[in-house]
């Protein structure tokens, strides 16, 4: 699902048949759903609109998943959602917005995982990352195509059901992360 035309062609280029949708609209999450067992929150606002695109749309997109009979649901969250007071103040509005959403999944009837990334470059992916409980998110960045990898590796890993991690650049294959998140 993209939020517009202009976002289509690029998404048809990876070889997928996107969605046109405003996940602030209800109605239009609903019928984008439909027929969907699975679906990854990767929507953000850039801090235009953190409440009703961070939180209300995944909490659309939640509904809408639920309504549908999907069962799989992956939600792209962000390092210090859990204590949103504690991080900067410029993050605060976000980190709650996020944390809002994240407790809503959690309280669904779907099967989850959050991820929750720490800040985000543009650099190239590198295929390695570091996963755990609570990652220290000042010693760390992550690029924005090892998160999608992530994202994409944690929908098919059930050592992630209902549960959440913490996400850095590291030193082991995204796969072999994603299937112990914990390290255990």
């Amino acid at each position: 699902m993209v939020r517009d035309e202009g976002q289509a062609s690029e998404v048809e280029a990876l070889g997928i048949d996107p969605v046109v949708a405003d996940l602030t609209r209800e109605d239009e999450v609903r019928e984008a759903v439909e027929g969907c067992d699975a679906a990854v929150f990767a929507a953000g606002s850039g801090g235009d609109d953190v409440w009703g695109v961070d939180r209300d749309g995944a909490v659309n997109l939640v509904d809408a998943c639920e309504d549908a009979g999907a069962d799989r649901f992956v939600m792209l969250s962000a390092i210090g959602a859990d204590t949103p007071e504690a991080g900067p103040d410029a993050l605060e509005e976000y980190l709650e917005a996020k944390s809002e959403a994240d407790d809503y999944l959690r309280e669904s009837d779907l099967t989850y995982t959050v991820v929750r990334p720490g800040e985000l470059t543009n650099e190239p992916g590198t295929g390695r990352v570091r996963t755990g409980a609570d990652l220290d998110a000042t010693s760390g960045d992550i690029p924005r195509p090892d998160v999608a990898a992530v994202l994409v590796e944690t929908l098919g890993a059930e050592a992630t059901h209902g549960e959440t991690f913490e996400l850095l650049s590291g030193e082991v294959p995204i796969a072999e992360a994603v299937a112990d998140p914990f390290g255990e």
